[in-house]
């Protein structure tokens, strides 16, 4: 049987090359085969860091009477979601119209020319809750394909009818009076959590795309609310205390239970969430919100740096829910709990003033709604409750760490995902100018550089979505490039470089090229013979949707390059979101802050192109920092020499007054008089925060 997975560009795919399944990658020769053997498909899609992908791994596709199953009845192909977004994205839209529910691993039987007549999640060994084993299921498809071929024929054909009936764009035009702010934001507050923090129930993701835009303007309700939401995560087990950054989602309403994976994409969104909210919080107020909110960001970049950044700048693209425990076991979060016994071991005298900060107690609190133990084995995640001394809490942290280090780590995916890095860099660079911190700038810049120049292929003008050790995998989809030149535009604005904004504007011209609709918006991806559809979906998951994502990149390009075609061409796809922000604005957040910030430019207060000229230029002087700190949502900052070119006419006859760096600042055709003290810059920008 041949080994197709084992040089794969997925570590996922190579986690499944020994498998008893004659695995293929996604490709046309899958399909060929399929039609060669007159047999139908079955398409396993998850990725590397999920937890039900390995049990369904270990439990059958390590079977080898499973395998033969497999092999005997259908071709097998296993696809990587976080590779391939335009396969998982399809295919979860079957999932969840034939059962209601999606979620990984995502298992769906297809016909030779790849459309779906069955589809779920994870399948058992055996029997269990109403589940079939994953034998029976193999046995009974195989069945019905060889006595029923009619019936399973005519069934795919009706699922994927009325898979595109239901996912063509809305016709009707949405009403102004359902996109004025007021309303949308009263939609999202009757949905927030005034206990906990967060919007909707359990289980609870961070939504940081949503909490972006209650931020974007200076409405207290708004602002408070996404404080508080940041600070209930900054202090629940969604949080890791111990090494920084977030993990996936919570499983409770209270944040105390994570889903253990770590993501680059959720920790890239939450260190920019989190530099916005800092900005938002007052120093001083009693709340010591500022100071939680400067250690979850300066967590989230020790963790980055420490156990996400590979050899070449670029950064791996998650950590495995799963681990091994003090007895060998593979467990979820095994890594990252920890019981009373243990902080009385390593910690002596700090230990009860450690349990009670990080509310590590007798019964612990995993698994949520079981009953707990009474022999104090009950393990814990860490939340962190009340305002503890930093500095013995930090002798704390140190210790654990430490004894964390020993033990055995969660496996890394070590894949390069261009879309999540291009975020990071974004994140990174404005988290670097905000707290002035030069090291974290230089890592923006070396990632950036990563995807120049790995993903980006200058002949055949496409950027690969994944490499893995340099080695490129498949042409990127829209969020790749979308994202990609985001973080190439902060790079440009904060080293005054016009060959960073050369690299922005050659990527979304190249967007607009590959995946523009004619209706004004963008495909989530090209065209592809083996796919019955062309994804296209408009709210956010775990990251903006691709064409808010383009949105944000196309005015950003436009403001600094001086590009008015670039921003018409946003305008048109920002129009084509408005149904899903007039419908459920909580799961639009990109798109709900660009129509907030465009209300906020009607009254002077909106995005503004900010100019700092300077002999010697320094991105992290006292006048550029205070320009990203108060600069409004949207802005763009960019800090050059005087006659700087690459940068339409923002350079153009500007100089600096006295010797001094200056700031010039403008809305859209008003410009504020030249400013060389910081302090002046908050009413020339509105008091308005980034």
């Amino acid at each position: 049987m041949p080994n197709r997975l084992a040089a794969a560009t997925s570590p996922y795919l190579r986690q499944h090359a020994d498998n008893p399944v004659d695995w293929w990658p996604w490709g046309a020769e899958a399909f060929e085969e399929a039609r060669r053997r007159d047999v139908p498909v079955l398409v396993s899609i998850g990725y590397s860091s999920c937890h039900w992908c390995h049990v369904m791994a270990r439990e059958s596709f390590s079977d080898p009477a499973v395998g033969a199953l497999m092999n005997d009845g259908f071709v097998a192909i296993k696809v990587d979601r976080e590779e391939r977004p335009d396969v998982d994205q399809v295919f979860m839209r079957a999932t969840q119209a034939l059962t209601g529910q999606g979620g990984w691993p995502n298992t769906v039987f297809c016909t030779p020319d790849g459309r779906p007549f069955f589809a779920g999640t994870y399948f058992p060994p055996q029997p269990t809750g109403g589940l079939p084993s994953f034998r029976q299921l193999l046995e009974v498809l195989a069945e019905a394909w060889r006595d029923r071929r009619d019936e399973v024929v005519s069934s795919a054909r009706t699922i994927v009818e009325r898979m595109a009936e239901a996912g063509r764009p809305a016709s009707v035009p949405v009403p102004e009076a359902d996109l004025v702010p007021h309303r949308l934001l009263t939609v999202v507050h009757t949905q927030f959590d005034p206990g906990h923090g967060g919007f909707g129930h359990a289980p609870r993701f961070p939504q940081a795309t949503l909490l972006d835009a209650l931020l974007v303007r200076t409405d207290p309700l708004a602002n408070d609310r996404a404080l508080f939401t940041l600070e209930s995560m900054a202090r629940g087990g969604i949080h890791d205390q111990v090494g920084g950054g977030f993990h996936r989602y919570a499983v409770d309403d209270g944040w105390e239970v994570p889903h253990f994976e770590k993501m680059l994409y959720d920790n890239a969104l939450l260190l920019g969430t989190y530099t916005r909210g800092w900005l938002h919080a007052v120093p001083g107020d009693g709340t010591e919100q500022r100071e939680l909110f400067e250690r979850v960001v300066r967590g989230i970049v020790g963790w980055l740096e420490a156990d996400m950044l590979l050899p070449r700048g670029g950064f791996a693209a998650g950590l495995d829910a799963d681990s091994a425990d003090d007895q060998g076991r593979h467990e979820e979060g095994a890594y990252y709990l920890w019981t009373p016994a243990q902080f009385d071991e390593y910690l002596g005298r700090d230990s009860r003033f450690a349990q009670g900060v990080f509310h590590v107690t007798y019964g612990g609190n995993l698994p949520m709604g079981a009953h707990a133990p009474t022999d104090g084995t009950g393990r814990s995640t860490l939340q962190f409750h009340g305002a503890p001394h930093p500095g013995r809490v930090a002798n704390v942290l140190a210790v654990l760490r430490a004894i964390r280090g020993r033990r055995p780590r969660p496996a890394r995916d070590e894949k390069v995902v261009a879309g999540w890095n291009g975020l990071l860099v974004d994140s990174l660079a404005v988290a670097a100018l905000v707290f002035g911190e030069r090291a974290w700038l230089d890592l923006a810049t070396r990632a950036g550089e990563y995807l120049w120049d790995a993903h980006w292929d200058e002949e055949h003008r496409v950027l690969a979505r994944t490499t893995l050790d340099g080695v490129r995998g498949p042409d990127g989809v829209t969020a790749d490039y979308a994202a990609a030149a985001l973080g190439f535009v902060r790079l440009a604005g904060a080293w005054g470089d016009p060959v960073w904004l050369r690299r922005a504007e050659t990527v979304v011209d190249r967007a607009v090229e590959l995946f523009a609709d004619a209706g004004g918006g963008f495909f989530d991806a090209g065209a592809s013979r083996e796919l019955f559809d062309r994804p296209r979906q408009l709210d956010d998951e775990s990251t903006p949707s691709a064409t808010s994502l383009m949105v944000m990149a196309l005015r950003a390009v436009s403001r600094l390059a001086d590009r008015p075609d670039l921003a018409e061409r946003a305008d048109a796809a920002a129009a084509t979101l408005r149904p899903v922000l007039a419908a459920e604005p909580r799961f639009a957040g990109w798109a709900l802050a660009d129509l907030l910030s465009e209300w906020e430019a009607g009254r002077g207060a909106g995005p503004a192109e900010v100019v700092v000229v300077a002999d010697e230029p320094d991105p992290l002087s006292e006048l550029t920092r205070a320009a990203w700190r108060l600069a409004p949502w949207g802005s763009v900052v960019v800090t050059g020499r005087p006659g700087t070119d690459g940068f339409g006419e923002l350079f153009a006859g500007r100089e600096p007054l006295e010797g001094s760096a200056t700031a010039f600042v403008c809305h859209g055709h008003t410009c504020e008089a030249p400013i060389t003290d910081w302090g002046e810059l908050r009413s020339a920008l509105r008091g308005t925060t980034v």
